[in-house]
C-alpha cells in the first residue's frame, strides 16, 4: 500500500484535492480516510491513467467517466471471456 503523499511525488501534475475528488467519484479507490488514503497497486495504475486521459490527451472531467465506466465494462467482458475459455 501507498500513502496519499507518496502517490503524489510519483507521479507528476497530480494534486491531492484531484485525487479526493476522483475517490469521491468513486473512479478511483482507496482505503483509510480522507487525509490518510492508502492506494494498491491496480488504484495507483488507475489515476495514472486518469492523469493520462486528462493531461496528455486532455479529456474533460465530465468525459473521464464515461471513458472509465466503458474501459472497465470492456475489462469485465474480457474477464468474462477468459474465464469462459478455461
Amino acid at each position: 500500500m501507498v500513502a496519499m503523499e507518496v502517490l503524489l511525488t510519483q507521479i507528476t501534475g497530480l494534486q491531492q484535492i484531484d485525487v479526493e475528488r476522483w475517490i469521491g467519484n468513486d473512479w478511483v479507490h482507496a482505503d483509510g480516510n480522507a487525509g490518510q488514503y492508502e492506494f494498491a497497486e491496480i488504484d495507483i495504475a488507475r489515476v495514472r491513467l486518469i492523469r493520462e486521459l486528462r493531461d496528455d490527451l486532455q479529456v474533460s472531467e465530465e468525459a473521464l467517466g464515461v471513458i472509465l465506466l466503458l474501459l472497465d465494462q470492456l475489462y469485465d467482458v474480457r474477464r468474462l471471456l477468459i474465464s469462459m475459455k478455461q
